[in-house]
């Protein structure tokens, strides 16, 4: 099955979460202003998997039989998977900002892994309660959001070792049924709109943080589960000319001795393979947030030009303009270029699916990360200051002012200046906004800190094969300097100048 923009909005009604937005409990998610901007953008997801102008990006294979599933709760089995979800996830951001609905996809493929890797090592049934909890997502065409940052508490302290247990989320209790969970998962993207969450584990546990290590699944109005949650965009607010239609939301979800059956948990008590679980996850969506932001990007090199002539100047003629785009081109696009060469170069799993390269995914993420400010400088440069100078809209409407501003803040003759201001607002609302703010932070920290991304490059990139490659030239003479009777210094054969 597969639910249109519409059907989903509807089917978020048959669920009765406890949400908090601002203070505010929340009767219906559906209905809340706050979190529409959300739903809206999520509801593209659904909508392009149903245009036959995108089925090719936005369509996979069903986990178990015949027909599609939409992409963004799909299992990636080759290269062409990746580039697909990459260039799908790109797509949906271009219309969105962001998609949310690619953790979904990035969850079930690293819990795929675990629970393969776990009845191997230790038998079980794990994996057969991944995969028809993957057919039931698929059936219903769900979206499956992805709690797995805790609240951590005092990060110097291991989980078993908080004053509050509650800063991690743990198993209370076990039933003949299932286990209870109790515990905090914080910066929980999307949360208060999807059906379902995967809970993950954040972090490598040792022996003593074995109920630490939980993986399973949790319908979002569980008993005993609240979420608090922050509005999604800037809804309601005529300066935001983009993040009133789209935006997103992030929540805390405090789980309270919350009853999970056992054909929901994926793994409990296994605290050697929370490491594993951890690190793949983050490889699927520091890949995934490449295309994300590659589709964020795209929206300020097109407002970016579009400001530029409306200011009466040519990216051909302005030298200094063109090179400053051509600067912003190159940061989205060399990030982008990483998420391409990690789907071209995935890791085979045993468990039939593959894994983005992990080098150039965390290299990919990490520029990204760390260049989102420097896109925003960018787009500003090559914007002008208008996007600050420029009077909120009510002016636009007052007959004291509209028809001075009018003409005295026109660019182009052949641009009006309500076209002009319409794209001062659309950047402004992207970079220089509290929405802008909140955007870079989450492009910042959001798939783990910069540190852990410099981490896993550096425990995942060959600096031994490097060390050997420079031994071998060094053994074969290349870099010796007393080589007086070579022709070529520094070129020398196998055997040595003759």
């Amino acid at each position: 099955m597969l639910m249109s923009a519409a059907e989903y909005r509807e089917s978020l009604r048959a669920y009765k979460p406890r949400v908090f937005v601002d203070g505010d409990a929340i009767a219906s998610v559906a209905d809340e202003p706050r979190l529409a901007p959300g739903i809206n953008a999520i509801g593209v997801t659904y909508d392009y998997a149903l245009d036959p102008a995108h089925a090719a990006l936005a369509l996979a294979p069903h986990a178990s039989r015949a027909g599609q599933v939409n992409r963004f709760i799909a299992l990636n089995h080759n290269s062409d998977d990746l580039l697909a979800k990459l260039e799908f996830t790109r797509l949906t951001c271009q219309e969105t900002g962001c998609a949310m609905r690619y953790l979904s996809m990035d969850g079930l493929n690293a819990a795929w892994q675990l629970t393969h890797r776990l009845d191997a090592a230790v038998g079980g049934e794990y994996h057969a309660r991944l995969r028809a909890y993957l057919e039931h997502v698929q059936d219903q065409d769900l979206t499956v959001g992805i709690a797995m940052t805790d609240a951590k508490g005092d990060r110097s302290l291991r989980p078993h070792e908080q004053d509050n247990p509650n800063a991690y989320v743990h198993v209370v209790g076990r039933q003949p049924g299932g286990v209870l969970i109790s515990g905090t998962k914080a910066i929980v993207t999307s949360a208060p709109y999807v059906h379902e969450l995967l809970v993950l584990p954040g972090r490598a546990m040792t022996a003593n943080d074995r109920d630490f290590a939980i993986a399973c699944a949790v319908p979002i109005d569980a008993k005993g589960l609240t979420i608090i949650a922050r509005p999604a965009g800037r809804p309601g607010s005529d300066k935001a000319i983009f993040s009133n239609k789209y935006g997103q939301t992030t929540a805390v979800c405090v789980f309270d001795q919350v009853f999970v059956p056992w054909d929901k948990v994926f793994l409990c008590g296994e605290y050697e393979h929370s490491e594993f679980l951890t690190k793949s996850y983050a490889t699927h969506h520091r890949h995934t947030c490449i295309g994300a932001r590659a589709g964020f990007g795209d929206l300020l090199i097109g407002a970016g030009a579009m400001m530029v002539e409306a200011n009466g100047l040519n990216l051909l003629r302005n030298s200094h303009l063109r090179d400053t785009m051509v600067e912003l081109i190159k940061t989205v696009e060399g990030f982008y270029a990483c998420g391409v060469a990690a789907s071209v170069y995935p890791t085979e799993d045993p468990s039939g699916v593959v894994e983005p390269e992990p080098v150039f995914s965390n290299i990919g993420k990490l520029l990204l990360a760390t260049q989102i400010y420097d896109m925003h400088r960018l787009a500003h440069e090559v914007s002008g200051g208008l996007i600050v100078a420029l009077p909120g809209p009510d002016e636009d409407h007052n007959p004291e002012t509209r028809a001075l501003l009018s003409d005295v803040l026109r660019g182009r003759a052949d641009i009006p200046y309500d076209k002009r201001a319409q794209v001062a607002r659309f950047i402004e609302d992207l970079t220089a906004s509290d929405a802008a703010g909140w955007m870079s932070l989450i492009s910042l920290h959001g798939g783990g800190s910069p540190a852990a991304m410099k981490a896993e490059i550096f425990r995942r990139y060959p600096v031994d094969d490097k060390k050997k490659l420079v031994t071998r030239l060094m053994e074969r003479g290349v870099l010796t300097k007393d080589k007086s009777d070579c022709a070529q210094p520094g070129q020398c054969c196998d055997e040595g100048c003759k």
